[in-house]
């Protein structure tokens, strides 16, 4: 589906010349490229679309889509968590 999708910058740092950041979608840590937010830093909520934050979001926005997309299965789905021995064949 390709959704950007709400998270939590919990630590940043430099990977091969590359804003990089570990990124908290509610439980589900992945890392994330930060190059095109400069202006993010710890603790800040940003949008992140195919491995890229795209914009910072303020917190509460950041936790009203979160709470929709885990009631929906969307962050499941979007991360490749989703359980595919029951998806259609």
């Amino acid at each position: 589906m390709c959704l950007g999708l709400p998270g939590k910058v919990v630590e940043i740092y430099e990977a091969n010349n590359t804003r990089m950041g570990l990124v908290d979608f509610g439980g589900v840590k992945k890392e994330v490229c930060l190059a095109y937010v400069p202006e993010v830093v710890e603790g800040d909520y940003t949008i992140v679309h195919v491995g890229f934050a795209i914009t910072r979001l303020d917190e509460a926005s950041a936790q009203e889509t979160l709470a929709l997309f885990h009631q929906l299965g969307i962050i499941e789905e979007e991360l490749g968590l989703a359980d595919v021995s029951h998806a259609p064949q």
